[in-house]
């Protein structure tokens, strides 16, 4: 992408913009190739994060391999395009790869699910949304698909049973039409499509199995929380998002949200904003909802959300001896433990160690839509980080 005007074989494919090689550029140029509606972060001032710098670049740990390697050695070999570690409320790491910079907008993916999940949260307190109501009283137009006598809280926690293949590789699957509807990818041959994601949500009448009974990731429940609280508040999302949580965070730069035909943004996974950005909301969520001198999300939520059931969770999506669970829009890396994790495709991550005091933010690039190799080196690398910090001096 250096060269311009660029070459023909150096133009990013309009339907594999997402995919390696090419997602290594585009996942920081999306206003570049989708339409978007901004997240305005305001005209408050900024949250300074504290600093105190911490070399992590050298410390060691052991990988899945039973191989040594480095923090820096796990980030390169990761394809990873930033991090930052706060450690007791101070920016104690950052680093930057791939051409990224502090004001680098980068695709969350799925972590856009959590965010949107903490602004439902901020409804749910002020009596706007109830998780134990039906979601048809907040989107009667529902009654004739799979989500009649659901739940909003079978959509939070992704048990409802409406039927959604949420395959990555195949084109005819249910999240293919989604990337339709999104505007994300243009039209094929292979599968069905539909002109915005309100219409395909409207689509989906077959339930599978009794709503509560099961977890299984389906990214549409996100947006169906989305458009009751559209309804519900009468705002659109980018706005309801810079409104409760954008502007009080005391965001450095403004974010922004894909948007369908329709003009809805996509909130499951199409939020971008800075890497010190996702490091605030995970600082604000680690301090329970408290954040640049405002309660922002609930404490009451996160408790919440850290209440996940381990008997609705899909036991193989577990790494070693974690008891894993998925409420609210987060994983929960162990129900015994409190950490919430925000996670999107090709290696989005934002960690909250409320136990520790800690939030690592990496994103990335990988050339894969999910790797439990990968993801397992995550973990070991993050506990390393933890084991690491939590031994080291606080002078």
């Amino acid at each position: 992408m250096k060269k311009l005007p660029l070459a023909k074989n150096e133009r990013v494919p309009r339907n594999l913009w997402d995919r390696a090689p090419w997602n290594q550029w585009s996942f920081q140029h999306i206003r570049e190739i989708l339409p978007t509606v901004e997240v305005w972060r305001g005209s408050g001032s900024i949250w300074e994060l504290d600093e105190k710098e911490t070399d992590l670049d050298h410390l060691i740990f052991t990988n899945r391999l039973g191989i040594e390697t480095t923090i820096l050695g796990w980030l390169t070999d990761n394809f990873a395009d930033g991090i930052t570690v706060i450690h007791r409320g101070r920016l104690c790491y950052e680093r930057y790869f791939n051409e990224m910079n502090p004001r680098t907008l980068h695709l969350s993916q799925s972590m856009a699910k959590s965010i949107t999940s903490s602004v439902a949260g901020i409804l749910v307190e002020r009596g706007l949304l109830d998780p134990n109501a039906l979601i048809t009283s907040y989107l009667p137009e529902l009654s004739e698909t799979g989500w009649n006598d659901a739940l909003l809280r079978h959509a939070l926690d992704m048990t409802s049973g409406v039927r959604y293949v949420e395959d990555y590789e195949a084109p005819d699957s249910d999240i293919a039409a989604t990337d339709i509807a999104s505007g994300w990818r243009v039209p094929s041959d292979s599968g069905p499509h539909f002109p915005c994601v309100w219409d395909q949500i409207q689509s989906l009448k077959e339930v599978v199995r009794p709503h509560g009974e099961k977890f299984e990731y389906r990214s549409i429940e996100t947006d169906v929380i989305a458009h009751c609280m559209e309804r519900v508040t009468q705002t659109r999302l980018a706005d309801l998002i810079s409104k409760e949580l954008w502007q009080p965070l005391g965001a450095e730069e403004s974010a922004c949200l894909t948007v369908d035909a329709g003009g809805y943004p996509l909130a499951d996974g199409g939020f971008n904003a800075t890497l010190r950005d996702y490091s605030r909301f995970g600082q604000m969520l680690c301090h329970n909802g408290f954040a640049n001198g405002h309660q922002i999300v609930p404490t009451q939520w996160i408790s919440d959300t850290l209440d996940a059931n381990e008997q609705l969770f899909e036991s193989d999506k577990n790494i070693g001896k974690d008891r894993g669970g998925y409420r609210n829009q987060f994983w929960i890396r162990d129900v015994g433990r409190q950490i919430m994790m925000a996670r999107g495709v090709f290696g989005q991550l934002i960690y909250i160690d409320l136990d520790h005091d800690l939030v690592i933010t990496r994103l990335s690039s990988w050339p894969e839509f999910l790797s439990d190799d990968r993801k397992h080196d995550d973990m070991l690398a993050l506990d390393a980080i933890t084991k690491f910090l939590g031994t080291a001096s606080d002078d």
